[in-house]
């Protein structure tokens, strides 16, 4: 029998509504943090439903800052009629952050899901993109007293404050920190996994323990140049895995799933967490089953030599790729309850 693409999409829908039960000897589907709020367990349960069955299409924006407002939804909507199930924002530009905030809060409110990164610039520089690239004396950062942790922790907490705003709207966040860890880029990869694991240990325990910021589903991506599982900080402070690489064609990337899923096995769900080329959905399964995949903006999504029209909408209309029309209300925005508006005390 051949399924329609509502037919399927009814079924898979409805799926979704019962958690899938863990493969025998699997860690139990549940988020890292214990005391994540009933948002964000609402939303792993159902992406735990979809894993191995469909993929979420994501999209990174550029910002919003003039004259990019909106220019890679615009175009995947006028391209294919449909939107992404997932938007990928960033905190990158002061400038803009506040606006991320609301952006991401319309995008859930309008039913769809977030996913947030964040291009720290080295802590005694300054933010944006090129000082993420620059050094830090990390192993300066991870000794008490010193200005380097000074710097760093400000940081932290800064953006803590941020992603506090987004818990007290009742925003669940897919939070994909030092994300191309493995790669010699950026300061937080400069180092070797230990310190990177260090890092990862802090921020973890600095965010869910002293800021309380429950909302967040913690993803972690290897740059899939190196996926080497001594960076693995475990399965304690991880919901999500992923990997990334900028390929050159519409390929599953199956090679770089293998090398994560023999990493972390049935215990988390994994990601395509950054690409240019959509995976072609025709070739994805057992062994490329990516829980998404999330569109680099600009020239990633529209560059010719990355994503023609016609395959972008091909790909949004298949059976295997979730859109946002397609999310079901399950994991909806709800408005928090009072109690829960308020900031948290530490724990």
């Amino acid at each position: 029998m051949i399924l329609t693409r509502r037919a399927a999409i009814a079924l898979t829908a409805a799926a979704g509504l019962a958690p899938a039960l863990p493969a025998r000897g699997a860690a139990p589907r549940i988020l890292s943090n214990r005391r994540a709020s009933p948002a964000a367990r609402r939303l792993y349960a159902y992406l735990w439903s979809q894993y191995g069955r469909r993929t979420l299409t994501g999209q990174q924006e550029q910002g919003a800052l003039p004259p990019n407002r909106n220019r890679e939804l615009a175009y995947l909507e006028q391209i294919t009629g449909r939107l992404p199930a997932i938007l990928g924002l960033d905190y990158i530009n002061p400038r803009d952050n506040d606006a991320v905030n609301d952006r991401a809060t319309a995008w859930a409110r309008a039913g769809g899901i977030v996913t947030l990164c964040w291009h720290w610039g080295a802590p005694d520089i300054g933010t944006g993109y090129e000082n993420a690239k620059r050094d830090f004396d990390v192993a300066a950062a991870l000794r008490p007293g010193t200005p380097q942790q000074e710097a760093m922790l400000r940081d932290l907490d800064a953006t803590a404050a941020r992603l506090a705003v987004l818990r007290d709207r009742g925003v669940p966040v897919l939070w994909r920190p030092f994300h191309e860890f493995s790669g010699d880029w950026f300061w937080w990869g400069k180092h070797g996994p230990d310190a990177f694991k260090a890092l990862w240990a802090l921020m973890y325990d600095r965010y869910t323990r002293l800021h309380r910021l429950d909302h967040l589903i913690w993803v972690l991506g290897w740059a899939g140049q190196n996926v080497d599982p001594a960076y693995y900080p475990g399965r304690a402070s991880v919901d999500i895995a992923g990997a990334d690489i900028y390929a050159k064609d519409h390929g599953n990337l199956a090679p770089m799933f293998a090398q994560v899923k023999r990493i972390v096995g049935e215990t988390v769900p994994i990601c395509l967490h950054e690409n240019g080329p959509v995976p072609d959905p025709a070739l994805l399964g057992p062994n490329a089953d990516w829980l998404w995949f999330m569109t680099w903006h600009t020239r990633w999504l529209m560059g010719d030599d990355q994503n023609q029209p016609d395959q972008l909408r091909r790909a949004f209309d298949s059976a295997r790729y979730v859109t946002r029309d397609e999310l079901p209300a399950s994991i909806g925005w709800r408005p928090p309850r009072r109690r829960d508006a308020v900031a948290h005390p530490a724990r």
